[in-house]
């Protein structure tokens, strides 16, 4: 069976923006879907994510794809980093990601870890990054970044802002291009 683990972003939950959505979507398309409530999401934490989500004895992240956004697109390349030798996800979306803390008190203990780029390239057959050239939060240069380091594709999509209900407005609820980008 397909698996599918989605992350969400800061200060969110399993039904914030398009991310609820989204896994109901592959369910219906014959994936078994993880979307979790990540623990103290108001201040992402590599470590604390990485214990939450590897602690999971009931799921195996060999050949899943792993969505995530914002905070959530990191918290995948910390999760990648930290699995076992010998498992390799399939495909990463990550959409809107960032490389730093971006100057935020919140986001500094997700980069306390640094990313290692060589090992994280080896944990998933295929890096796809979305992002738009208007992001009020997270720079495209951030993006670019991540994907200089790790290669797969980089899709901008214009004026999406950073791919939320909050930035975007409540088109934000669903996001039926990543769907059919990853049934495709």
């Amino acid at each position: 069976m397909k698996k599918a683990l989605i992350l969400h972003g800061t200060d969110g939950n399993s039904q914030s923006n398009w991310i609820g959505w989204l896994g109901q979507e592959l369910t219906k398309h014959d994936y078994q879907v993880w979307v979790p409530d990540l623990p103290h999401a108001e201040k992402p934490n590599l470590t604390t994510y990485n214990q939450f989500l590897l602690g999971r004895k009931d799921w195996s992240f060999e050949n899943n794809i792993m969505v995530g956004h914002s905070s959530g697109a990191v918290a995948i390349l910390g999760l990648l980093q930290a699995l076992p030798e010998g498992v390799q996800a399939e495909t990463c979306y990550l959409v809107g990601s960032f490389k730093d803390d971006l100057g935020w008190e919140k986001l500094r203990e997700l980069f306390v870890t640094p990313l290692n780029f060589e090992l994280i390239k080896t944990k998933a057959k295929h890096f796809v990054f979305l992002h738009s050239d208007n992001d009020p939060h997270c720079p495209l240069t951030g993006a670019q970044y991540l994907h200089q380091q790790l290669g797969g594709e980089l899709i901008l999509l214009p004026d999406q802002f950073h791919f939320s209900v909050g930035t975007a407005g409540e088109k934000y609820r669903q996001f039926p291009y990543l769907l059919d980008l990853i049934l495709s």
